[in-house]
């Protein structure tokens, strides 16, 4: 799957900048979230650095044979239509493993929001694990990784050095980016 996914990336034109620092558990943010050609982006990002990672999905998308697919991909699915302690049971996944990386999507939608979602601040937070932040800009072609942030109970600081990193990186729909702040 990495040849392919770098093959994928080169024939269109694509670059990674940047390289996955040396964690065993982390959450990967994937920002900005503004299509829904995101998710293979970060999928070849994934492959090319043979990272076996997991991912939240809604519950509902979890039909066959899609199922198959997704599963094997690392998604964990959710139900958003009762309430539980999702932040929780992340981090007693964290805590049960010697090695997990988690990638998320701190908009939750591909459209434009007004604030990320900050659940992904709190379960790093939670399970003392940093947060690695990967861009992807449609306009340059690139995927960028940027720095490995320990989020120490600060999400003000924490989402300065987010928001320096976001401001040249503009997803693939530009006009869904929303501005970067929890």
């Amino acid at each position: 799957m990495k040849w392919l996914s770098e093959k994928y990336l080169i024939m269109r034109g694509w670059t990674i900048e940047g390289t996955m620092p040396p964690v065993s558990k982390a959450i990967v943010i994937g920002v900005p979230h503004t299509s829904n050609w995101d998710f293979f982006m970060f999928l070849a990002f994934v492959h090319h650095h043979d990272l076996h990672v997991k991912f939240l999905i809604k519950d509902n998308l979890m039909v066959w044979p899609l199922s198959w697919f997704m599963k094997r991909w690392g998604a964990i699915p959710v139900d958003r239509t009762s309430s539980h302690h999702l932040i929780d049971s992340v981090v007693q996944s964290f805590n049960d493993h010697d090695e997990m990386i988690l990638v998320m999507a701190p908009e939750g939608t591909r459209g434009r929001t007004d604030r990320w979602k900050s659940g992904f601040w709190r379960m790093a937070d939670a399970a003392n694990v940093p947060i690695v932040m990967v861009g992807v800009d449609g306009a340059t072609k690139r995927l960028e990784i940027g720095p490995s942030v320990k989020v120490d109970g600060d999400p003000d600081a924490w989402i300065d050095q987010a928001a320096d990193f976001y401001t040249d990186i503009h997803g693939l729909r530009p006009e869904n980016k929303g501005p970067v702040q929890l």
